[in-house]
């Protein structure tokens, strides 16, 4: 993908035009009483099955992670109406409030139901969730059933790094919470936890640090490093091969680092790597111009600089070799990692200082989509980097955004969740 005029041809599966008209006529957007603080750090969405009377039953649920700690369980307007336990949240349309909507042309997937114990606090800060969705076709169902969960980590300890099984069929019936003895810790940190990634058979997690990148057998907690670093790793994605992975670091680089170590070097005994430091304003200060340049060790391919922090990396799955990358001063590039010299697109007009915000992606990857510092949600077009919306709803930071990969199973599921400290929001068009 050498320009932005190669991109892809499916980037133009929705038009521009299209995009438009769908945001000024027909774009909904609800927010979910109940749901303050538990949403505005980390967000999932997988389908499970649950146990009913009557069988089986299959469902979208949502995972939701809170900056203070707390992880939940909210099930998509299916079930509840069958158990008498348990929290029930109800939309209320926030955009647009102007007469002229057709209503029921556009909705909500309807309410979230939070099951009774459904609701967990961890001790610290919910850092990741992740689910494997890649590569669906040749991954069986039974393997996407577990959850990758990261704490940040506290001052007296480090982060750790969990796993929710959601393999067998959730029970909301019994009067004893299960949810909890579902969680179990793969392995802990003496450093803060950042970002995690999984690979698509759920057999190994790359985990992004205050000291580098660790990789980690989920069956048996072995953790090794594959790079160090004395700049935070706040963002961490295996690329589509799995064969490297990408950081994005606090002093603004994105290197692309090799997972495929020699034997020995998981001992500790990797290469050592100098590279340019980028000059943002943290590092202009520095007058040695030994100080120039930072050291990594780790087999790197290439290395990309941002102007200021990595908040956010995504790969694109379309254009397995593309990713997305955000850094805290508000940009937001699409990059090859093959090229690593310069962006193939920008996507302008989001305001960051210094939170770590999250990117959006919809499944047909032709929307970006990202909160800002103003508490404006935008969204642009992929391919022409052309703002197609801005809108403040809200009155905290949209700092996280899931589009569902999936289908789903409700018949809304086509739309996007935004999450803040402000509670769930719910975004659609037909």
């Amino acid at each position: 993908m050498p320009s932005s005029n190669n991109v892809s041809p499916n980037l133009h599966a929705l038009s521009l035009g299209s995009l438009i008209q769908v945001h000024r006529i027909i774009y909904l957007i609800s927010k979910y009483d109940g749901t303050q603080r538990v949403v505005d750090s980390a967000l999932e969405n997988s389908t499970v099955d649950i146990n009913m009377p009557e069988g089986l039953l299959e469902t979208d649920i949502l995972l939701t992670g809170g900056m203070n700690g707390s992880l939940c369980i909210f099930e998509v307007g299916k079930v509840e109406q069958e158990f008498n336990q348990g929290v029930k949240c109800l939309p209320d349309r926030v955009w647009p409030l102007t007469v002229g909507y057709r209503e029921g042309y556009c909705d909500s997937p309807g309410h979230l139901w939070r099951p009774q114990g459904a609701f967990v606090h961890m001790p610290s800060n919910i850092s990741c969730i992740k689910t494997s969705q890649k590569h669906r076709a040749s991954v069986s169902e039974t393997s996407l059933k577990h959850v990758l969960i990261t704490t940040l980590g506290a001052e007296s300890s480090g982060g750790a790094v969990y796993i929710l099984n959601l393999s067998e069929p959730l029970d909301f019936s019994s009067s004893i919470p299960t949810f909890r003895r579902r969680i179990s810790m793969i392995t802990s940190f003496e450093h803060t936890v950042w970002a995690a990634d999984c690979s698509h058979d759920q057999k190994r997690a790359v985990v992004g640090t205050n000291r580098g990148a660790g990789m980690l057998d989920i069956e048996t907690g072995v953790k090794s490093w594959v790079c160090r670093s004395k700049s935070d790793i706040f963002s961490i994605q295996f690329d589509n091969s799995e064969n490297v992975v990408l950081c994005g670091l606090r002093n603004g680089t994105i290197l692309a680092i090799d997972t495929r170590q020699k034997p020995g070097d998981f001992s500790g005994r990797l290469s050592l790597n100098r590279i340019p430091c980028h000059r943002d304003g943290h590092s202009s200060r520095v007058k040695s111009a030994a100080r120039d340049s930072f050291q990594i060790k780790g087999k790197m391919h290439n290395t990309i600089s941002m102007p200021s922090s990595v908040c956010c990396l995504v790969p694109l799955e379309l254009y397995d070799q593309c990713f997305l990358a955000s850094s805290m001063d508000g940009s937001i590039k699409l990059y090859d990692h093959r090229l690593m010299r310069g962006a193939i697109q920008s996507y302008e007009g989001n305001n960051n200082s210094h939170s770590r915000i999250q990117l959006g992606v919809d499944p047909s990857e032709t929307i970006v989509m990202s909160g800002g510092e103003d508490y404006q949600l935008r969204l642009w077009s992929m391919k022409s980097g052309e703002l197609l919306f801005e809108d403040k709803f809200m009155d905290t930071i949209p700092t996280v955004v899931r589009w569902p990969k999936t289908e789903g199973v409700g018949k809304h599921m086509q739309g996007a969740w935004l999450g803040s400290e402000e509670g769930l929001f719910f975004m659609d068009w037909p």
